[in-house]
């Protein structure tokens, strides 16, 4: 049942940015920043930690659960740090993703190569 629940709720989320895609004229780029913020506004009002817990991966997979670690790494850093913490909240929550995103992008550049468009 979890993978239902997950695939249902991380599919809605695609769901909205395909049609964000389709029926606006916003750039990949805008809906992507949109959906980190909106996690990240989610978890300011403890809204997304509850979906998280319903859905697991489904939710904490998408940008949207990115935003929200952003947001709570930062909320527990302020707490125990104080001021610095919102510096150094964020990146230290989210370090082992950003660490992955960066050694398998580096991976696949190494591998393959890149063609011009056309």
């Amino acid at each position: 049942m979890d993978y239902v629940k997950a695939f249902i709720v991380g599919g809605l989320i695609c769901v909205i940015g395909q049609i964000l895609i389709d029926k606006t004229k916003l750039t990949p780029a805008r809906i992507l920043v949109a959906f980190v913020c909106a996690g990240a506004f989610l978890e300011l009002f403890n809204l997304y930690k509850p979906i998280i817990e319903f859905a697991g991966a489904g939710a904490s997979v998408p940008l949207t659960g990115f935003g929200s670690v952003l947001t709570d790494g930062v909320k527990k850093a302020v707490d125990s740090k104080g001021f610095l913490g919102v510096i150094t909240g964020g990146l230290t929550a989210s370090a082992a993703g950003i660490d992955a995103a960066l050694i398998f992008g580096f991976l696949v550049s190494v591998i393959f190569k890149s063609k011009p468009k056309k």
